[in-house]
């Protein structure tokens, strides 16, 4: 597989009216096409500012983020971002929701359409369509959502905490929906999450960051059965051992 992303000594620090500070500190990691990573780490420690910077929205004080061959330097259209709620507006329709990107992007042409409406109906929603995001469930919502993220066709896609929302049951069965389009669409995919066993449910990498100034505590490719389910995965007796190793990591840490 070749490399999609890398990170090279990557820093940042926040200025506010009381001085600088640091959010992450020499970050560095690659991704490979069709890997599904996890970012994991403390509440406050910049996972979220890892997405931000490798979508483009804001830039690094020190190192370079390199997608594709090229250095991100402002949003590109081909890295698609799911936030943490669904953020559907209520007065448009699923459809019209899903068509957003291709109207912002300027090309919601007769074969863009086709191929969001296609993401609509291949999984479950194809009925759904005329309906607007409150008359669905939250799980549902969040399929709507990905198929949003979906429909410009990205080579990667950033996931913000996209089950923190949801009760835990839910959660798990949205895991696994989320996850099982993710590889049917044959994406790469990386995911900020606090929740550990999450991260080892769903993903082939996972890079552990300390407290701020964050810096790479630690990187884990995972031993999981990647022919199952994530929810099934969770059975496995590698999951507990894995779990207690990057849950001691991460405590010892901190």
């Amino acid at each position: 597989m070749k490399t999609i992303l890398k990170l090279e000594g990557v820093s940042l620090s926040y200025h506010t009216k009381d001085g600088e500070i640091p959010a992450l500190k020499n970050i560095s990691f690659e991704v490979k096409s069709g890997e599904f990573v996890s970012v994991i780490g403390p509440s406050g420690c910049g996972k979220t500012s890892v997405l931000s910077l490798i979508a483009g929205l804001i830039k690094p004080d020190e190192g370079k983020i390199i997608f594709n061959g090229k250095e991100v330097k402002k949003p590109d259209k081909a890295i698609g971002y799911m936030l943490q709620r669904d953020e559907l507006f209520p007065w448009r329709t699923i459809e019209q929701n899903v068509f957003l990107p291709l109207e912002i992007n300027k090309n919601k042409d007769e074969k863009r359409k086709k191929e969001a409406l296609d993401l609509l109906d291949k999984y479950g929603l194809k009925d759904f369509k005329k309906s607007y995001p409150n008359q669905l469930s939250g799980g549902m919502r969040q399929r709507a959502a990905l198929i949003r993220t979906l429909s410009t066709s990205p080579d990667l896609l950033l996931l913000d905490e996209p089950f923190s929302a949801l009760d835990y049951q839910t959660r798990l069965a949205v895991c696994d929906d989320v996850y099982s389009i993710i590889k049917n669409e044959n994406k790469t995919a990386i995911l900020v999450t606090h929740d550990v066993s999450e991260a080892i449910a769903t993903s082939d990498k996972i890079i552990a960051l300390t407290k701020r100034p964050s810096t790479i505590l630690g990187v884990h490719v995972t031993e999981t059965n990647k022919s199952l389910s994530p929810l099934k995965r969770r059975e496995e007796q590698i999951f507990g051992k894995t779990f207690e190793l990057i849950w001691r990591e991460l405590n010892d840490e901190n």
